[in-house]
Order: C-alpha cells, then sequence, then structure tokens
C-alpha cells in the first residue's frame, strides 16, 4: 500500500520560510518523479514543483527562485523549502508520486502565509 505523508505546513508571516517534508512508503521511492502541488481556496489545484529520478527540479512560475524543492532517497523523502512566502502561497501543499493524472497522493498539509 502506497502511502506519502506530508509535514511542516502551519502558519508564517509573509517573507517567511518553511520546510515541508514527504515521507514515502510502499513503492520503489527512487524510480519515480515527485512533485508538490497546491490548492488554495476555490482554486483547482496547480504544480508547484517537481523533481525527476535524476534529481533535476523544475518550478511553476510563481515559485521560481523563492522554492527549492530536493530529494533523498535514502530517506524516500521529498521536501519543499519555501523562501519568502506570501500570502498568496496560502493552501493546501500536496505531495505527489508519479504525476497528476495517474499518480499517488498525500493527504495535504497547510501553509498559511498571514500577519
Amino acid at each position: 500500500q502506497v502511502q506519502l505523508v506530508e509535514s511542516g505546513g502551519g502558519l508564517v508571516q509573509p517573507g517567511g520560510a518553511l520546510t515541508l517534508s514527504c515521507a514515502a512508503s510502499g513503492l520503489s521511492f527512487s524510480i519515480y518523479a515527485m512533485g508538490w502541488y497546491r490548492q488554495a481556496p476555490g482554486k483547482q489545484r496547480e504544480l508547484v514543483a517537481t523533481i525527476t529520478r535524476g534529481a533535476s527540479g523544475a518550478y511553476a512560475d510563481s515559485v521560481k527562485g523563492r522554492f527549492t524543492i530536493s530529494r533523498d532517497d535514502a530517506k524516500n523523502t521529498v521536501y519543499l523549502q519555501m523562501n519568502s512566502l506570501k500570502p498568496e502561497d496560502t493552501a493546501v501543499y500536496y505531495c505527489n508520486a508519479g504525476g497528476m493524472a495517474h499518480g499517488y497522493w498525500g493527504q495535504g498539509t497547510r501553509v498559511t502565509v498571514s500577519a
């Protein structure tokens, strides 16, 4: 049974930083491309960042230069370092393995950016 468990969300002030983690089990983690997505209230789920098997990252324009995705295959974990957070980054952040269409999803972790 595949499980993706996100952690690290919370309340942070604008300009602050958070690091999200996603621990995976039940799959051969190292062969999967991993991703972070987010869904703000009243909006569709959107891609934030992806990382390939070879640890090459790609980012949405809205987070480029502020967020960094990384992975530790020894720990079956993918991370999202988020710096210079803005109120518009407020959303539930979801971890994904294997792509949006047919992949696996975590339960999400809430990030709120507010003064």
